[in-house]
This record gives structure tokens, sequence and C-alpha cells, in this order.
């Protein structure tokens, strides 16, 4: 079966962010498959905000103003993107009001949105709309794109590189009991923290393909870098994560391989490497604070397809990045997916 592995994580990222953010299930990874809006939406929007980044600001806001370019891609998007969370919200508030479920003293398994409103209406901070929407809109991009891009990559450098796939299984194959070994089975969240290999080749993979492939900085008053270089505040310090991984005087002579055992101690233990080196969750106060969440759904996606089923790149599939403040594949990851037990 010959599948796009890029929507499919990007289907599957969507329901379990969107299930854990306002409550719903959208129900994109449903068997048909249908088309998902809002999904579309944030591709172009992400598109067209990079443009913001790389364009001075006098021609993307004359863009803006006349409705051309980029940034009339981005006002469509923005309308798709507003009307499915207004929806949420709206839906969120009619369901809570049915049922008066306001007690702060059963809020467990409650979605974030409800305990926003929870809390707006025990502390008397206004949550309105609008607020709910941007926190909903923030939590979509970082629970949905950045971790069905990690994947993406993931996987097809697994799948391009057999002994890396290879040294995985084995490690799976040790922690599950030999009478199971040969049946399909999920991975508990107990069984995946002791993964070294498995957690060296994804550190490896956002290493070489970061899902947030550049940022950038400016200071809050004048200072001087360690490199002798002023920067007054309205001054922007662009960097690249992408290049950053692949430069041989930061990561070595090897940065350009894809070496999971660069992570891993002489003692076999997981290496640590400083935040300001790898940047994928960036670093300092800022650093990403669904860091343990991701990696745990990032070890068990990636367990649970590479011990399932054989995965092959389609022969002739172009893997090239796409331009987006998300690092995702131009054209998707076209894969034959075969069982590996009956």
């Amino acid at each position: 079966m010959v599948i796009d592995l890029q929507d499919l994580f990007q289907r599957l990222t969507f329901d379990t962010t969107c299930i854990l953010v306002t409550g719903f299930d959208p129900g994109c990874l449903s068997t048909e498959f249908p088309d998902v809006p809002f999904s579309k939406a944030m591709d172009e929007a992400e598109e067209a905000i990079l443009m913001r980044h790389c364009l001075p600001e006098s021609l993307w806001k004359l863009g803006k103003l006349l409705g051309i370019g980029p940034e009339k891609k981005l006002s469509r998007a923005w309308v798709v993107l507003d009307d499915v969370i207004a929806k949420y919200v709206s839906m969120k508030r009619e369901e809570m009001s049915k049922s008066n479920k306001c007690n702060e003293d059963d809020d467990e398994g409650l979605d974030l949105l409800t305990s926003y409103i929870n809390g707006d209406e025990s502390t008397g901070l206004e949550c309105d709309d609008k607020f709910l929407r941007d926190t909903i809109l923030n939590f979509m991009i970082a629970g949905r794109d950045t971790t069905s891009s990690a994947l993406t990559w993931f996987m097809w450098l697994v799948s391009t590189h057999p002994e890396v796939e290879r040294k995985i299984r084995d490690e799976l194959n040790s922690i599950i009991p030999t009478k199971e070994s040969n049946k399909w089975r999920m991975f508990q969240v107990d069984e995946l923290r002791n993964l070294v290999y498995l957690h060296g080749a994804l550190c490896e993979a956002l290493r070489l393909y970061p899902p947030v492939p550049f940022q950038h900085k400016a200071p809050v008053q004048p200072v001087m870098l360690p490199s002798g270089h002023y920067v007054h505040p309205k001054m922007k310090i662009f960097f690249s994560l992408y290049a950053m991984g692949r430069m041989d005087y930061i990561w070595g002579k090897d940065s350009k391989e894809f070496k999971p055992e660069r992570w891993i101690t002489e003692r076999g233990t997981i290496k640590y490497e400083p935040s300001y080196k790898f940047l994928a969750f960036n670093a300092g106060p800022r650093t990403c604070l669904g860091k343990e969440v991701a990696f745990t759904q990032l070890k068990a996606v990636a367990a649970a397809i590479i011990h399932n089923y054989q995965v092959e790149v389609v022969k002739g599939h172009i893997v090239t990045p796409n331009v987006s403040v998300i690092l995702y594949m131009k054209h998707g990851l076209k894969v034959r997916v075969s069982k590996r037990w009956t």
C-alpha cells in the first residue's frame, strides 16, 4: 500500500492536538481521509508568515494593504482558521452551559479550552473569544506542525538507513517479552523511557531537520556580543538552525551524516548536549514547554511503526524541503507500507 506518510502524520497530530486543546475530535484520521481545510489554511499561513520575516516591513505591509501575493493567501487562510476555532469555542461554551461543569475540584481529564473557561469564571480573569482563539491557535501550531514534521523526516532517514532501522528494532525487541516478539503491539510510556538508541536517532533527525529551521532574536538594550559585534535594540539577529546542524565546527567533520551514536555515551547512556548547541526545542527561559510530551509522542509513534511495519520510500520520489516557517517536505513523503506480522 502506498501512502503519503507526511499527510498521515499531519492528520494524526492534528487530531491528537485538537482533542487535547479543545476536547473535540475532528476525525481527520478516519478511514475516509477527509479534506482538512484548517490544515491547508495553516500551511498557507505559515508560508506567508515566512515571507514577512524575509521581506522589508514596508513591502509586506504594502502587499497586505493591496491584498496581493503572500498576504492575499494569509488573509484567506486566516478566515478559515478564525471560523474553525470560533466554532470550537462556541461549541465548548454551549456544551459547558448545558452540562454546568464548572467545578474546580473536578477538572481531571479536562481539555485546555475547558480549563481556560473555568479559570475565567473562577478567578474573574477575562478570557474572551479573541484570547481563546489566539491561545488555541498557538497550541495547535505547536502540537501539530512541529511533531508531524519531526516524524516525517525521521521516518525518511530511518527508511533510507537500514542499519539504523535494524538497531532500533533490536532495541525494541530487547524490551519485549519473548512470546510477544513476533506480534503486533503498542509500547507503553514506561517502556519508551529506556530506549536510548531510539532517543539518539530522534535527536539526530531533529539536528539535521529541525521542525523550525530558523529563528531571529533582538536585544532589549544595546549589547556587545562575545564576537565583538555591537547589536542595537532594533537590529534582528537571524540564524538558521538547519545550517547550524550541518556545521563541522559545531558537530564535527561527520556533521552531515545521520549518526544516532553521536547521542550515546561510551557507557550506553544518552549524551547531554547544551540546548544552545542543539536548538530544536529552543533554549534557556524559552525552552519548549512541551519538550517531554513531544519526545514521548515521537517515540510512541516511531516505535509502533518501526516494530509493526516495513516502510520503504517509493522509488523516484523527490524529497525536498518546503519554504515555510515549518520544515515540511514539499512533495510529501510517498512510501510503500507492509505489515511485518500477520
